[in-house]
């Protein structure tokens, strides 16, 4: 194995170790991500490959305070509206979608000690999705309305990116698409323009390891479930 063959060999190990290690954190720390470490981390989020190379995001980010102050409008707002979200949520879950949603719920509620039937805890538990879970930081990914779905698209490899660039750099995060319900108070406070669609938040901050909403890690289909296969190579 000649030398480049062995740093080939080493990036996609380092690559595998961090897809491995990334989770979505669901309890934080207050202590925030140092600027460098922060901007560094969407530098690299940057790189992201888009449809004729549109970049078509733009991300709003909160840190302290103003994290809080928006938690605050979104709780309010999930507790007296349905919503209005920019892009239509998934119609239906069924089959193995939902075998494996439920799956990632079971485990969760598993975690914390919410019984199957404690409705009121699985709510209050739903709530903290608006709070951001206490992370220090929030981002707001949004996209350009012309692009449609191919922008979307193109911001869900942009999602991808951020969180895999964080875990690279000790920086735990989850991806929450439930802020994109609830549009209206984030529009607000970020003055967002109409031109814009709200795609989903991304928290984060360091993880608060103690806490047993950290306690557990979904599964993944095997290649054989998830892929086809047509010819030999």
């Amino acid at each position: 194995m000649g030398t480049d063959d062995v740093a080939s060999e080493e990036r996609a190990d380092a690559f595998t170790e961090v897809l491995a290690d990334r989770w979505s954190c669901r309890a934080f720390l207050p202590e925030p991500v140092p600027t460098d470490v922060l901007r560094r981390m969407f530098d690299m989020a940057q790189r992201t490959a888009s449809w004729c190379n549109t970049q078509p995001w733009h991300v709003y980010v909160a840190t302290g305070g103003p994290v809080r102050d928006l938690a605050s409008r979104l709780v309010d707002s999930a507790q007296t509206s349905t919503g209005n979200p920019d892009i239509a949520p998934p119609e239906k879950y069924v089959g193995v979608y939902r075998e494996r949603r439920r799956e990632a719920g079971f485990a969760l509620y598993r975690s914390l000690g919410i019984e199957r039937e404690d409705r009121e805890g699985r709510a209050q538990q739903m709530l903290k999705n608006f709070e951001f879970f206490n992370a220090p930081h929030v981002a707001i990914i949004t996209t350009d309305r012309l692009q449609g779905a191919y922008g979307a698209i193109d911001c869900g490899g942009y999602v991808t990116n951020l969180l895999n660039a964080a875990t690279s750099l000790g920086v735990a995060t989850i991806p929450q698409a439930a802020i994109a319900m609830h549009p209206d108070p984030v529009r607000a406070y970020f003055d967002i323009p109409d031109d814009r669609q709200i795609v989903c938040a991304v928290s984060f901050g360091y993880a608060d390891a103690g806490h047993p909403a950290n306690d557990f890690r979904t599964t993944r289909a095997s290649v054989d479930e998830a892929v086809t296969f047509v010819g030999q190579p």
